[in-house]
């Protein structure tokens, strides 16, 4: 799997998200739960990863949709 997005933004990581499943692009959202260990006060960042077969993918559509701003380096 590979990073795409790294944020403390839920919104932005719930808006992505969507737009991955609708286009069927497999993905996960890794460090969702760590508002356990932080004390749900926001400072540890979500990731968002894409399977590997489909990361050149999920990258074109981002960037269309108006999200390239919030991609990792990568290309």
């Amino acid at each position: 799997m590979q990073e795409l997005v790294r944020t403390n933004d839920l919104v932005l990581i719930g808006a992505i998200a969507a737009l991955l499943e609708s286009a069927d692009i497999g993905h996960m959202v890794a460090d969702q739960h760590m508002s356990v260990m932080e004390g749900t006060i926001g400072i540890l960042p979500r990731r968002l990863l894409v399977v590997d077969d489909d990361a050149a993918r999920a990258r074109r559509l981002l960037k269309e949709a108006g999200f390239g701003a919030a991609l990792r380096d990568g290309d």
